[in-house]
């Protein structure tokens, strides 16, 4: 009962592809994740032939409601030419692709099968914004549904508590903002790469050519605070504070660790897995901190028989600024009430400390929901094998880094750890 929980046999990313997350006219589900398949494939060392894959498991939170289309299990399945072989579909909002690669670990883990795809996707884009929030809002507990508590107003109400309790101003998750804008623009994947700097200087040129009185923006974070440029979305949630609506897919190629040796000299190691359950936002002991992350964290770091200290760098579930604030705190990378100062003091930038969110993370990448947990597992997998680019952290002696994913109001939370070493 008391020993370290651990999986029967070892389980590695040997591969890992996504789209480019975008809102696409012209791209529907299948395409975006035969995008993300081929890359996958491609990533693969030394080839693999997609007929070896034995198994599938795929997030997508709701396709159902945002193009009325259900079963995507099979319906990827058959894309891929993978039938008749086992397709399973996860749905854990938000969660739901990191539910795709737990669940698939776990068959390998148990021996079921040697090599499985793993991954997830989402449309969001072919319906109005109104239609989008109210879709995304079956996540969030009937109570607060029914009164009208979309996700913005959610984030909007932790910030509140996080400001009250711990002196933090909405000045603060600036910082956040520039940050992970700076990261996207060296991210070709990513839905917005570019910088606030460059799009303050776009909207300066638009005003110019329209005869407008021009703005004196002095820099970002004045244009950020003026309403014109950052309108309020959910007090104190401006535009900038919030992930825009995507559609994409990603995925990531699982093997047992005895032959991984067969894809490639570089496999990435799964150390440590956490997945905690939590309560509607009336019920939860605070509005600060997420007891479902805190219990997903401890069950990944008691596997990986690691701290928080170990851990190098992390892609963390920012669909809005305040939650990375909230997130790094209840993963342990800082103490509580003290991550805005962490970031405010450049600790979570590429050459920082603790980098976050190398990526642009999902204000920036995007956030197609049912992709977005795969999606932050594809970056760890390009910085632990040095393949990041402009935006591979310069820390010469990489090795630990994580995936944080949350669903809903934090009713499903899941922490990954990852390893470039065995």
């Amino acid at each position: 009962m008391g020993e370290k929980r651990k999986l029967g046999r070892g389980v590695c990313i040997v591969g890992a592809g996504m789209s480019r997350f975008d809102m696409y006219k012209d791209k529907d589900s299948k395409q975006l994740f035969a995008e993300a398949f081929k890359e996958c494939i491609d990533s693969v060392d030394k080839g693999i032939d997609p007929k070896e894959i034995q198994a599938m498991w795929l997030g997508n939170f709701t396709n159902d409601f945002f193009i009325h289309q259900g079963h995507w299990g099979p319906i990827i399945s058959d894309l891929l030419g993978l039938p008749p072989k086992p397709a399973t579909r996860t749905e854990g909002a938000c969660a739901s692709s990191t539910l795709a690669v737990k669940d698939a670990a776990y068959a390998i883990a148990s021996g079921m099968y040697d090599i499985v795809l793993a991954g997830g996707v989402e449309e969001m884009s072919k319906i109005s914004t109104e239609a989008v929030s109210e879709g995304l809002a079956l996540a969030g507990s009937p109570y607060e549904v029914y009164e009208g508590f979309t996700f913005p107003a959610v984030f909007g109400a932790i910030a509140t508590a996080y400001f009250a309790k711990y002196g933090a101003t909405w000045e603060d998750l600036n910082y956040v903002t520039v940050k992970s804008h700076e990261n996207a623009k060296l991210n070709p994947k990513a839905q917005f790469n570019m910088t606030i700097k460059d799009i303050m200087n776009l909207r300066i040129e638009k005003y110019k050519k329209k005869g407008q009185p021009v703005p004196e923006w002095k820099d970002e974070y004045e244009a950020l605070r003026d309403p014109r440029f950052n309108p309020v979305v959910a007090w104190p949630m401006r535009l900038f504070d919030c992930c825009p609506i995507s559609d994409g897919a990603a995925c990531v190629l699982l093997v047992a660790e005895e032959i991984a040796h067969m894809f490639t000299d570089h496999p990435i190691y799964i150390i440590g897995m956490g997945q905690g359950s939590g309560r509607a936002l009336h019920d939860c002991p605070s509005l600060t901190s997420l007891e479902a992350n805190k219990h997903a964290a401890k069950e990944a770091y008691e596997m990986a028989g690691l701290t928080p200290k170990d851990i190098q760098f992390a892609e963390v579930h920012d669909c809005f600024s305040i939650a990375e604030l909230i997130h790094i705190e209840d993963l342990g990378f800082c103490k509580e009430g003290t991550a805005y100062r962490f970031v405010r003091e450049g600790g979570t930038r590429l050459n920082g400390p603790m980098p976050i969110n190398t990526s642009g993370g999902l204000k920036c990448k995007g956030h197609p929901v049912g992709a977005t947990g795969a999606a932050q597992m594809v970056e760890v997998w390009h910085q632990l094998r040095g393949e990041a680019g402009p935006r591979q952290i310069p820390n010469g002696d990489l090795h630990i880094g994580a995936s944080q994913n949350l669903g809903g109001t934090g009713g499903t939370c899941t922490f990954m750890i990852f390893s470039n070493e065995k």
